[in-house]
């Protein structure tokens, strides 16, 4: 991924969202952290988790860079059960 002149985030492919499900309830601090390891993939462009909706983080992603199963395969290392909604 790139910046542009406004130093935003570009993707260079093909950007797709996918929406993760929880299937545990996760406190703040929990859902916090599978949100980072989400975003700390390479082509994840972003990843955001809410305490209002704490099963759901939604993922922007370059599909030419990360795929949607390896996205859930990180959150699953995190010692969460899930599974992929798209979008």
């Amino acid at each position: 991924m790139q910046t542009d002149e406004k130093g935003e985030l570009q993707m260079a492919g093909n950007a797709v969202d996918v929406l993760v499900h929880i299937d545990q309830t996760l406190n703040h601090e929990r859902l916090a952290a599978v949100t980072r390891a989400i975003a700390a993939m390479s082509g994840v462009a972003t990843a955001e988790g809410h305490d209002a909706k704490p099963h759901l983080v939604i993922v922007t992603y370059d599909s030419e860079q990360v795929s949607a199963q390896q996205i859930l395969a990180a959150v699953k290392a995190q010692g969460v059960n899930a599974e992929l909604v798209g979008l």
